[in-house]
């Protein structure tokens, strides 16, 4: 049988366009690829994740009809998989179902509802949908075909509260499949794929049969989907399975496999050059640069805009953000601002002209010193005999917020957010500052990531026989908000490569405070860290979304209450 894999980009709710794209790929797999079945991820039809917009009827309702229309309008000879909310057919239960379904000459033939309901992480799919009761078979040109949905694969990894009764790839292995296909919207981190090749090696292994991995593609608010969909086989010889295809990263793909072919053993991969401070691999900032530059485009898309702006301070966190988003939207749709006060350095407004003239956007100051002025005048009665503190600082930034908002609202512009996770954490931004805007794309990166993504950027230029794009000055000067005379980072914080690994221990791995003592820190850094991260998060509460690039993402990924107790202290 030839099979055909088709990762393409659902946008959430666009029911004629996502039809369209499944439309023309079917084709596309039966004419150019002369597939006898092409395969779609998971709620392609309707776009992941839909979260409460599946309490509204007319929602589900659409979906359904687009499915009736996939009926109609699918060409005839090829078998086509498409995932859809469905509704329960049980009595009690919630009343929709995660769906996947074959249409085959205008009928749907077959269907298999997912069984395990992810609320764990960005997902809260039991909220809406009733898990699958029993799995079947769908028998097609000689070969016993298995479905399990995307997380009905991942039973066997160790989640962090999580703990399924029913197993349905043991079911499906027992019922006698020759093919396990794998729908999927699996969200991107880095080090993800990986980990996905491993499980279906495993998986393979297990069962002795091929897995067909098909993942989405495409940016959904905070969620990076990367594709990357793959078929690999069963091992040999006690060797890993062989990949027998593997679809591009961050883009649409059809891909096609025989499952008659001969299989290849893979070789083994090369070794990388990795950065010590953050132990990714030169690969994998380049993986993580493209999971961004497609999460800005995705989301200017899907929410309408074609041009975006950046505050530059000349710091590495704007650079990097102004870089994407070049690189995202085009230079001719990316504006970029100098915002001087009366505390910046000459450098850094050099460093900020230089960058953008690099990147070769647009760009202009916008000097801050008067309105400054003009509202501490208006604040002299009220801050009367009170000293220069957080309040004038603070104030700085969020006259540069309603600058950068009012060039948004003039122009229709999306104003890009420029915190990272490191800053995120500690509160070390200002509400109706620097956190204005629609989108925060590095706020799930560690400043020690920011700078080693920024290192390998200028590295990648440098061999390929380019100008480095992010000036020396910009990675070689110490981080500084410049809203005070001679301010460094540090003043207020740890030192980032020291912050970052505590950080990493309290929300990766959620480690107490004796626990990271035992990791070899000091006590009192281990109570700072926790007691500012649990203070800081309404904040958090109020700041645009950010990508998620890492295992918990502020947001959909880490759901705290602001009024609490600090208990672990």
């Amino acid at each position: 049988m030839k099979l055909s894999i088709a990762q393409i980009d659902s946008t959430i709710g666009d029911f004629p366009g996502n039809l369209e794209k499944i439309t023309s790929f079917s084709r596309e797999a039966l004419n150019a690829q002369c597939a006898d079945m092409v395969l779609f991820p998971e709620l392609a039809v309707c776009g992941y994740p839909p979260m409460d917009l599946l309490d509204q009827d007319i929602f589900v309702e659409m979906n359904l009809r687009s499915l009736r229309m996939l009926q109609r309008e699918l060409p005839p000879g090829i078998a086509v998989g498409v995932g859809y909310v469905g509704r329960n057919p049980d009595v009690g239960g919630k009343a929709l179902v995660n769906a996947y379904g074959i249409i085959l000459d205008g009928a749907l033939v077959f269907e298999q509802f997912k069984t395990l309901l992810p609320t764990y992480d960005v997902f809260d799919e039991a909220r809406n949908f009733e898990s699958a009761k029993k799995r079947g078979i769908f028998k097609w040109k000689g070969e016993r075909i298995g479905f399990a949905i995307c997380e009905d694969v991942w039973r066997e990894t160790e989640t962090p509260g999580t703990r399924y009764i029913a197993d349905p790839v043991d079911d499906l292995f027992n019922l006698g499949v020759s093919l396990l296909c794998v729908p999927s919207a699996s969200p991107y981190y880095a080090g993800k794929h990986k980990l996905r090749l491993k499980l279906a090696e495993r998986i393979s292994r297990r069962g002795n049969v091929p897995i067909v991995y098909i993942n989405a593609v495409g940016a959904n608010d905070s969620i990076i989907f990367d594709g990357r969909s793959f078929v690999t086989a069963p091992p040999r010889e006690g060797t890993p399975g062989p990949l027998e295809v593997s679809a591009r990263a961050f883009e649409e793909d059809l891909v096609s496999w025989d499952t008659s072919a001969p299989s290849v053993i893979r070789t083994a991969p090369q070794e990388e050059t990795v950065e010590k401070a953050t132990g990714l691999s030169e690969g994998e900032l380049d993986t993580l640069e493209g999971a961004l530059v497609m999460g800005i485009r995705g989301y200017m898309k899907k929410c309408g805009f074609t041009r975006t702006h950046v505050g530059l301070s000349g710091g590495i966190d704007s650079a990097l953000v102004a870089y994407l988003a070049v690189r995202a939207a085009g230079a001719g749709n990316v504006a970029c601002f100098g915002m001087p006060s009366r505390f910046s350095s000459q450098g850094s407004k050099d460093d900020a002209a230089l960058l953008a003239a690099n990147l070769g956007c647009r760009f202009e100051f916008l000097p801050i010193e008067e309105p400054f002025t003009a509202f501490l005048k208006t604040l002299s009665g009220v801050f009367e005999g009170r000293p220069f503190d957080l309040a004038e600082e603070n104030l700085q930034a969020r006259i540069r917020g309603t600058l950068l908002m009012a060039f948004s609202n003039k122009f229709d512009s999306m104003l890009l957010t420029t915190g990272n996770k490191s800053e995120l954490a500690m509160g070390y931004c200002t509400l109706y500052g620097d956190t204005n805007g629609a989108l925060g794309p590095i706020g799930d990166l560690f400043k020690t990531e920011v700078f080693a993504l920024c290192r390998r950027i200028n590295r990648r230029a440098l061999a390929g026989g380019a100008r480095p794009p992010i000036p020396e000055a910009i990675l070689t000067k110490a981080p500084s908000a410049e809203l005070r005379p001679n301010q460094k980072d540090q003043d207020s914080l740890p030192p980032y490569e020291v912050l970052d690994e505590v950080l990493k221990l309290y929300l990766f791995e959620n480690k107490s405070k004796e626990e990271i003592v035992e990791r070899g820190w000091d006590a009192g850094l281990a109570e700072q860290v926790i007691r500012t991260v649990a203070r800081a998060e309404f904040k958090r509460r109020q700041a645009p979304p950010v990508h998620k690039v890492s295992p918990r993402a502020f947001g959909m990924g880490r759901r705290m209450p602001i009024a609490r107790r600090i208990y672990e202290i």
